[in-house]
C-alpha cells in the first residue's frame, strides 16, 4: 500500500484506468491459484482505496471474461457475473477480479465514488507478454510459431484446438477504454468485445498466426494437455447499444500487424 500511496502522492491523478495485475495463461493460473488470488486482491485493494483517499473523479478497472460462472447459458452478459462459481482452472484470479465489481458498488454506496469496470475478451497485440510459460494464448502461440519456424520444426500446440474464444485487438481496446473513461457513467460493468459471430476456435487462431508468419511446417495438437474452459461466448449488445458506430479492426489484419511487430521486435520484446 505504501508504494501505491507514493505514486498517488506524486501524480495526484484525477482519473485512473486500473490495469495493474498479476496475469498469466491457463497453465500459470492452474499452478498458482493462491498467488493469483492474493496478489491480485492486494493490488486491487491498494488501487481502489487510494482512488478514494486521493479523491479520484473516476476509476475504470479491467476485469476478464474468466470471472463469469463456468456453468451458464450463452452468450454471457453483464448481468451474469455473480451467478455461480468460475471455472476451476483459474478460480483464484477470477474471484479476485470479480470482487472489483463488488467493491465498485460498495464504494459507490458508502462513499459516492465513481468507480466502474470493463470486461474485455481475450486481448492480443503489440507490446504483449510473449513468455512461453506465462503468456496468454495468442502471444504464446505467436512466440512458439516463430521458434518453430526458426528451427524448421513442427509447431506443437497444447490441447485439442477445439475451445472457442473471442479476441479483441489491443489497439481497439485502448480506444474503447478511453471512451468508457469519458462517456460511460454506470457502476455496472460493460463487456468490450467483438460480436458473438466472430468467435473462433484455438485451431483457427493458430492457423491465422501460421499464415501471418508464413509458417508451413506441420501443426500438432497435444491432446494430453488441458483445454481449459471450452467457451466463454460474450454478448457485446450493451456496448453496441451505447457506441453503435465503433469499428473493430478486422481480425486477420490485426493478427498480421501483431505478428509483424513481434518479429521486428523479437530481441527486445517481453518474453
Amino acid at each position: 500500500m505504501e508504494e501505491t500511496k507514493k505514486v498517488f502522492e506524486e501524480v495526484r491523478p484525477t482519473h485512473v484506468i486500473h490495469l495493474a495485475a498479476k496475469v498469466g495463461g491457463l497453465f500459470m493460473n492452474m499452478r498458482h491459484k493462491v498467488e493469483m488470488y492474493r496478489e491480485n486482491a492486494a493490488i486491487n485493494d491498494n488501487v481502489m482505496e487510494c482512488c478514494r483517499v486521493y479523491g479520484v473523479k473516476k476509476l475504470v478497472s479491467c476485469l476478464s471474461t474468466c470471472i463469469f460462472p463456468d456453468k451458464t447459458t450463452y452468450p454471457i452478459d453483464e448481468t451474469m457475473v455473480h451467478n455461480g462459481p468460475p471455472h476451476t482452472s483459474n478460480e483464484g484470479y477470477a474471484m479476485a477480479k470479480r470482487m472489483i465489481d463488488t467493491l465498485n458498488h460498495c464504494y459507490k454506496d458508502q462513499y459516492g465514488c465513481n468507480f466502474t469496470s470493463v470486461i474485455p475478451t481475450n486481448i492480443y497485440g503489440p507490446h504483449d507478454n510473449y513468455n512461453l510459460e506465462d503468456s496468454h494464448v495468442l502471444p504464446g502461440l505467436t512466440h512458439k510459431c516463430y521458434l518453430a519456424k526458426m528451427k524448421n520444426e513442427p509447431l506443437t500446440v497444447m490441447g485439442t484446438g477445439k475451445p472457442l474464444r473471442q479476441f479483441i485487438y489491443s489497439r481497439d481496446l485502448a480506444k474503447l477504454m478511453i471512451w468508457v473513461l469519458r462517456n460511460y457513467e454506470e457502476t455496472e460493468p460493460v463487456i468490450l468485445s467483438v460480436g458473438e459471430e466472430e468467435e473462433i476456435s484455438i485451431r483457427d487462431a493458430v492457423e491465422s498466426i501460421c499464415e501471418a508468419m508464413d509458417f508451413k511446417n506441420e501443426l500438432i495438437f497435444d491432446t494430453t494437455k488441458a483445454d481449459g474452459q471450452f467457451k466463454k461466448t460474450a454478448s457485446n449488445k450493451k456496448l453496441k447499444g451505447l457506441y453503435p458506430d465503433f469499428k473493430f479492426t478486422p481480425y486477420k489484419q490485426a493478427i498480421k500487424e501483431t505478428v509483424d511487430w513481434f518479429v521486428a521486435n523479437y530481441d527486445t520484446c517481453r518474453k
